[in-house]
């Protein structure tokens, strides 16, 4: 099996629950992104579907 490396950084989105704005909120909800981590996510999917068949 191959081995592959990716670098890039990972973007952390912090965005409050509803329509509260920043200050008001006591959670927020996290998401990350960013086109790195994407294609690195995405070649992993494709790689454990791949062992799975």
């Amino acid at each position: 099996m191959k081995k592959v490396v990716c670098f890039g950084e990972i973007m952390l989105r912090l965005s409050p629950p509803g329509f509260l704005r920043f200050s008001q909120a006591n959670s927020f909800d996290v998401v990350y992104g960013g086109g790195e981590s994407n294609v690195a996510v995405s070649l992993w999917q494709t790689m454990v579907f791949l062992l799975t068949l």
